[in-house]
């Protein structure tokens, strides 16, 4: 809650005597104004202020309200956009979507989405949409947002990055800066159509881990090979300089991904970020995809619901 200020000027004394009336009247209003203003540490002369006054230290004495939070830790629909991640992409068969298995909205009971478990089974068909697309950018984020936004719904749920530093070279990767203006415009985006709608956004997994995870599996080894994000997955057994430098690249660059979307998030009051905790999740060989050993697996999609089920109804936003 915001204090009113009151300023004063003080006059010079060698201008202006007043009485000894006068003067105890002028200085117990200023001791009283004082007492209001600075609402702490506040002790009127006995007689100073009378009713009045007494009313003012007991407004003093009493708190200030805390501010009513923004965000409800109980949504009741749920909007998911992003990338292959919330597709359920190869979670249950080779090269293709399983939206059943989303981490967002998904119906696999296994997996128990996010949506699953604040709506029910009953209110998803009705209540939750998937309008994230595999191979998306950040780019087209702003496109998607306006999709989910023509819904009204209570909670938009938003990973997005990894396409953004998969790509065939580190060159290509998409810059820091335009990553930047594309995730902002995607959240002013919303504000303009849903301007009450929750946002939790997930940070960009930890590629360089899911390299080290899978690398020495014999169907990554096999996959990877037909171009599976070859700015970090190329060549996946060579452990000599440049190829380290270049997998080195490509990570510093989801941290500043990660980055971005912490700082963008937090300018917005009804937005919670996940406080890195995708990217810091250890996906073992059991959480990743048996037909490409790099998209989350059902396990994984499992894993992924979790944490968005924490951050989304804690009372309090990740640290």
């Amino acid at each position: 809650m915001a204090r009113r200020h009151q300023a004063f000027t003080r006059q010079d004394p060698d201008r202006v005597r007043p009485s000894g009336g006068r003067r105890a009247a002028a200085v117990a209003a200023a001791a009283a104004l004082f007492c209001g203003a600075a609402l702490s540490g506040c002790v009127a002369s006995p007689g100073d202020g009378g009713a009045d006054g007494a009313r003012q230290r007991a407004a003093a004495a009493r708190p200030s309200p805390s501010p009513t939070s923004l965000w409800n830790t109980r949504p009741t629909s749920v909007a998911a956009v992003g990338d292959s991640i919330t597709r359920g992409f190869d979670a249950c068969g080779v090269l293709a979507d399983c939206p059943e298995a989303s981490w967002a909205t998904g119906s696999d009971a296994v997996v128990n989405s996010l949506a699953l478990r604040l709506l029910g089974a009953s209110a998803l068909p009705s209540r939750s949409w998937n309008l994230a697309r595999s191979g998306a950018r950040v780019a087209e984020l702003p496109a998607q947002m306006r999709l989910a936004a023509a819904q009204k719904p209570d909670l938009v749920t938003v990973m997005v990055g990894g396409n953004d530093a998969c790509r065939p070279s580190v060159d290509l990767m998409t810059p820091v800066a335009d990553f930047r203006t594309s995730f902002a415009s995607a959240v002013a985006q919303l504000r303009r159509d849903a301007p009450t709608a929750q946002l939790y956004v997930s940070s960009v997994p930890d590629l360089h881990r899911l390299w080290s995870t899978g690398r020495d599996h014999p169907v990554g080894r096999q996959v990877w090979q037909l171009g599976v994000c070859g700015s970090m997955l190329a060549d996946a057994d060579d452990l000599g300089a440049a190829a380290t430098a270049r997998r080195a690249a490509v990570r510093e660059r989801v941290v500043a991904y990660n980055s971005v979307l912490r700082e963008v998030c937090a300018r917005d009051a009804r937005c919670r970020y996940d406080g890195g905790a995708v990217f810091d999740f250890r996906f073992g060989s059991g959480q990743l995809s048996p037909w490409d050993v790099f998209h989350p697996s059902r396990d994984g999609q499992g894993r992924l619901a979790e944490i968005a089920y924490r951050a989304v109804t804690s009372a309090e936003p990740p640290a």
